[in-house]
């Protein structure tokens, strides 16, 4: 009974310092997104509250509850009050299955998983969320009763279940390798060097543009295209309903980083693991790669930043396009890919760095074809205008 009243206490401590993390970074997100903006467009950026405008955050959080909680008279008011909360708590319950470390040695033979929960079934559990997810999305822009917000609403849902397939198909090459659907399999797979980026170039690829299109950003981010929809999704929404969403956002661009870390970056790996494992301990060992695997999520961050400031905004038929005729081909060539490396190598007992070669050789002979054929299109599309 005192371990597992132990082991309890040690995991509600371990899952509150995550979700503080969590928000400390989604909160911080919207500072550094604008001293990236500032610095790539030439301008000073935040610089009043506080020494280098470091306190704008706290700023922007007394501005959301301090604005007046409208409410417009002819929306549905219940659903829109839910919706917002229900785009927060699906962003937060997708870290539940990322494993941000190894184990902690409490003492008395009692060890802590850094992972909220280990269920065979991760990576579903994070599809299964991020598909409810949309869900708040949709309602916010029913329920607000505005054709601008519904208009965001209906592209946001088409969006993604669109890079919803792609992301899928690019996952099963990860889950052929791993051979489980746990994520803490998948990186346990992956320790020593072995990162999945190493034999899935292509995939990664396909999975980060998927990424972006889940997470509503530029060059994706139609709903809430202000050029055409005023804001989008949540055009009526103000105070901490507004804030809710905004802050959805930023959380699911950390989450999305920590998850591309954990299926293509080693997860909690990081080179040196077995030296300081064997030097300073498990505890040590385990604390340095939480602070890897975060420190991979916020490049991923500063990714999805650097990409906003750099990309002009896809039309909204080049967006599907993308999603149905090329990603979802793609990702089907990279099972096929994947599928076929290892016949000829791990069926062969081949060296895993014939099977890094054999990925990357069959990437590039795809991209030669690719533009063969565009190459080949263009001449037909301009003799046929000439």
């Amino acid at each position: 009974m005192e371990i597992t009243s132990t082991l309890f206490t040690a995991k509600a401590i371990y899952v509150g310092v995550i979700f503080a993390i969590t928000l400390g970074v989604a909160a911080y997100s919207t500072y550094f997104e604008r001293i990236i903006a500032a610095f790539m467009q030439d301008r000073v950026g935040p610089d009043r509250a506080g020494p280098f405008g470091i306190l704008q955050p706290l700023a922007d959080a007394v501005k959301m509850f301090m604005k007046e909680d409208f409410i417009p008279s002819q929306s549905n008011k219940w659903l829109f009050i839910v919706a917002p909360c229900l785009s927060m708590l699906t962003a937060l319950m997708t870290s539940a299955v990322v494993p941000f470390g190894d184990k902690l040695d409490l003492g008395n033979d009692v060890f802590l998983d850094l992972q909220g929960i280990d269920v065979n079934i991760g990576i579903l559990w994070v599809f299964g969320i991020v598909s409810l997810g949309v869900y708040g999305i949709l309602i916010g822009g029913w329920a607000s009763n505005n054709k601008y917000s519904l208009l965001g609403a209906i592209r946001a849902a088409s969006q993604n279940i669109s890079y919803e397939l792609a992301m899928g198909l690019s996952i099963i090459a990860i889950l052929m390798l791993s051979g489980s659907l746990s994520t803490k399999s998948i990186v346990e797979v992956q320790q020593n060097g072995h990162w999945n980026i190493l034999y899935q170039p292509l995939g990664f690829v396909i999975f980060i543009i998927c990424a972006f299109a889940e997470c509503n950003r530029t060059p994706f981010d139609l709903p809430e295209c202000e050029t055409e929809l005023i804001g989008g999704y949540h055009t009526e929404y103000s105070s901490m309903k507004l804030g809710f969403y905004l802050f959805s956002e930023y959380i699911n661009m950390f989450i999305s980083g920590a998850v591309m870390a954990t299926l293509y970056f080693g997860g909690y790996d990081y080179p040196g693991y077995e030296f300081v494992l064997d030097k300073f301990g498990m505890n040590i060992a385990a604390l340095l790669g939480v602070g890897a695997l975060i420190g991979k999520a916020l490049f991923f961050v500063f990714v999805f930043m650097w990409v906003r400031w750099t990309l002009p905004r896809f039309r909204y038929d080049q967006l599907m396009g993308l999603g149905w005729t090329g990603l979802i081909p793609l990702s089907m060539f990279n099972v096929v890919l994947t599928g076929a490396t290892m016949l000829f190598t791990v069926n062969g007992e081949g060296s895993n760095w014939m099977t890094v070669l054999l990925s990357w050789v069959g990437v590039a002979l795809m991209l030669v074809v690719t533009a063969f054929y565009s190459q080949t299109q263009y001449k037909k599309k301009k003799l046929a205008t000439a």
